[in-house]
């Protein structure tokens, strides 16, 4: 038994079971209906904002489609664009490309031109220099044939040299020429003579004439060349030792030689000069015998070399330049005389000159004040009335003072 409100089923009886289960199931579609539409509110009231939401959607969609359309068409845009730029500038990269290419091979071709143009100019200067080398080389080898010329002479002359050295009187017209060169050159041609005959026979290569005292002293040339080669030529103790005697025999025999022919008491000066026309034996002489020199001051021999003769022949160059000056001292006091007599008449001419000055001084002077005193008088005449004179005819004319002299 079922009992739904007022009304009561019983389920034994197949009718009360039918409408038991009609009600049943018309409950259940109740149910299942407002089931269905409080889903289907839910569902709409729940769809609503998905509506909105697909509408928003929607637009958002449209709006997206437009902002792709715009993206779109702007992205066009910039490409063609792009595009467009990039091939301008690509025609201008070509254009510059094509302009440093023509400007890279006209430089290129510059380039190769000045190369070119240096090549034959340093070909031509290297033909030039080795042309001018070639031409040196000519001159060069022409002056080695003059050098070769020159010292195949020069051999020639030292071996004439020998021949004339390894001759005594050879050798002695030598010293004397190289002695006669040296006078001539430190000495005026008056003042020495060469060859000059003593009164003793005897004659000595120079004589120079200096003043008493000294007086005139001899120069006489001598060359003891064997012994001093000999020496020289020495290499064992006992050749040494011989040239060694060699050489002071023959210098002790031209310093007695010299003292004895050439030294003349009131004719020549007490002492003579011995020359040695080589530096090599005066050095000799004064570093291995310095006896000899002593000797040869003792006996009032003086030996001198080429270079210290030249010093010698100075010293007696300022003796004589001296000697003649106090020989012409007299003749000098004499023009200093007149000279000063020549001064006192320029004195006395010179005062005349200086009276006549003053004297034409003050006649100008007074040309000038008898001028001034002209000048006034003319302008007192210049102010005188000679019409009214004229008028008054009973009036006396006063005469005009005459100028006497200078006074007014």
């Amino acid at each position: 038994m079922i009992q739904i409100g007022p009304y009561q089923f019983d389920l034994s009886q197949p009718v009360a079971f039918v409408g038991a289960a009609a009600v049943l199931i018309v409950l259940l579609i109740l149910i299942l209906l407002i089931i269905v539409l409080r889903t289907a509110s839910r569902s709409a009231r729940l769809a609503e904002p998905l509506a909105q939401q697909m509408n928003a959607l929607s637009a958002g969609q449209d709006h997206l489609r437009g902002n792709l359309q715009t993206v779109s068409d702007t992205q066009a845009n910039a490409q063609a664009q792009l595009v467009h730029s990039i091939e301008a500038r690509l025609n201008t990269v070509q254009l510059q490309m094509q302009e440093r290419l023509a400007d890279n091979a006209a430089k290129s071709a510059r380039a190769l031109a000045e190369m070119q143009e240096r090549m034959n100019q340093t070909l031509h200067g290297s033909s030039q220099k080795t042309t001018t080398s070639l031409t040196q080389l000519q001159e060069r080898l022409s002056a080695i044939d003059k050098a070769q010329d020159n010292i195949t002479k020069l051999s020639g002359d030292v071996l004439s040299l020998q021949d004339i050295l390894s001759n005594k009187q050879t050798r002695g017209a030598f010293g004397e020429i190289q002695l006669h060169d040296i006078v001539s050159k430190a000495l005026p041609s008056d003042s020495y003579a060469m060859q000059q005959t003593l009164s003793n026979g005897r004659r000595a290569d120079c004589l120079i004439h200096l003043p008493d005292p000294p007086g005139p002293i001899v120069i006489d040339s001598k060359f003891p060349l064997e012994a001093y080669e000999a020496l020289r030529r020495a290499k064992t103790d006992w050749e040494l030792k011989s040239a060694t005697a060699n050489m002071r025999t023959s210098v002790r025999k031209h310093i007695r030689d010299i003292s004895e022919k050439y030294i003349l008491e009131g004719e020549t000066a007490d002492g003579a000069l011995m020359f040695l026309p080589s530096e090599a034996v005066y050095a000799e002489l004064h570093a291995n015998f310095p006896e000899l020199v002593r000797e040869g001051f003792d006996a009032r021999v003086w030996i001198v070399s080429p270079t210290t003769c030249m010093a010698t022949l100075n010293t007696m160059r300022a003796i004589l330049k001296d000697a003649r000056m106090r020989a012409q001292a007299g003749e000098i006091r004499k023009t200093l005389k007149m000279l000063h007599r020549d001064v006192e008449l320029v004195v006395n001419r010179v005062g005349k000159l200086d009276t006549h000055f003053r004297q034409a001084r003050e006649d100008l002077d007074g040309i000038g004040t008898a001028a001034e005193r002209a000048g006034k008088r003319a302008a007192r005449l210049d102010n005188f009335d000679f019409e009214e004179l004229e008028k008054d005819e009973t009036q006396p004319v006063l005469p005009l003072d005459p100028v006497k002299g200078h006074g007014a």
